[in-house]
């Protein structure tokens, strides 16, 4: 099978044990990945080819990420070199979580890295099936707790096992990897800006307020969306996360990180000293300064 130079490359990551291999199987349709009920069966990061309903994609089968107390042995570390590596390969991260343990700071940690990277994000929770509603209202409550940053991915619960919950789990894949390789052009996105502006201006610094007059777009995977204009160096990280929500509102961007920086333009004449008045320039100068001192005494 000849695949496309450009589809999305797909990383399942998250703790030992939660059923990443299992998953990859079952989105396969067949045992391509050997998953024992031992944590920590894959060493090494796999990658596997497949297309679904004519589209193609590459599946990263990766290590289990375990806290560095844990990481003794040198394959050990070598696993968890190969499944950062395998992250920043990859266009989208589908993190594992297990249903039935709680959301861990190794899940944190793994999210973390995840956004760090800037990657696009699906969040599956698995091993559904086995719970009570008592249990699965707990866990929703973890999530909202502790990975409240990741609220821009969407969410699944799934049986990878049985198979349920899997539906829309590459059209969630899909959404993601468009959101993150978005094209944004600069009238729209200045456009945005503007409305967003002229919503809720930016605070003052010091005496003056920031002016923002355009906005580009200066990357993808992560969208990287870039403000020009003058005192940009006084917004505050409250005003930055507020055009970043407006921005994801306003292109539908689910499903990926977006950043804003700012770039401040070039004063020419910063440093300079004006250069002297002609004599002409001068009496005109010098008449303006006898009306006004006889108008406003």
């Amino acid at each position: 099978m000849v695949f496309e130079s450009k589809h999305p490359k797909i990383a399942i990551v998250g703790r030992p044990n939660v059923g990443k291999s299992t998953l990859i199987n079952t989105l396969l349709g067949e045992e391509r990945v050997i998953a024992f009920d031992q944590p920590g069966t894959t060493r090494d990061s796999i990658y596997i080819d497949f297309a679904h309903k004519d589209k193609h994609y590459t599946l990263i089968d990766t290590a289990g990420l375990r806290r560095r107390g844990h990481v003794f042995e040198t394959i050990e570390k070598f696993s968890v070199i190969k499944t950062l590596q395998a992250i920043e390969d990859a266009n989208v991260a589908v993190l594992i979580l297990d249903a039935k343990n709680e959301i861990s700071d190794r899940d944190a940690h793994i999210a973390g890295f995840i956004l760090e990277t800037g990657r696009a994000l699906v969040i599956a929770v698995n091993k559904w099936d086995g719970l009570d509603e008592y249990q699965r209202d707990t866990i929703k409550r973890e999530l909202a707790r502790k990975l409240a940053f990741l609220s821009f991915a969407q969410l699944h619960y799934i049986s990878a096992l049985h198979g349920s919950g899997m539906k829309n789990l590459l059209p969630s894949i899909d959404q993601a990897y468009a959101a993150a390789m978005a094209d944004l052009s600069t009238p729209k996105l200045t456009r945005a800006l503007i409305a967003a502006i002229e919503k809720h201006p930016p605070p003052r610094g010091g005496m003056s307020r920031p002016k923002m007059r355009y906005a580009h777009q200066g990357g993808s995977n992560p969208p990287l969306i870039i403000v020009h204009g003058t005192m940009l160096n006084h917004v505050p990280e409250t005003y930055r996360r507020y055009l970043e929500n407006t921005f994801r509102e306003v292109f539908k961007l689910k499903g990926t990180p977006l950043r804003v920086d700012f770039k401040v333009g070039h004063n020419p004449y910063a440093g300079k000293k004006p250069a002297p008045l002609t004599e002409a320039e001068a009496r005109q100068a010098h008449g303006r300064r006898r009306r006004n001192r006889k108008k406003y005494g």
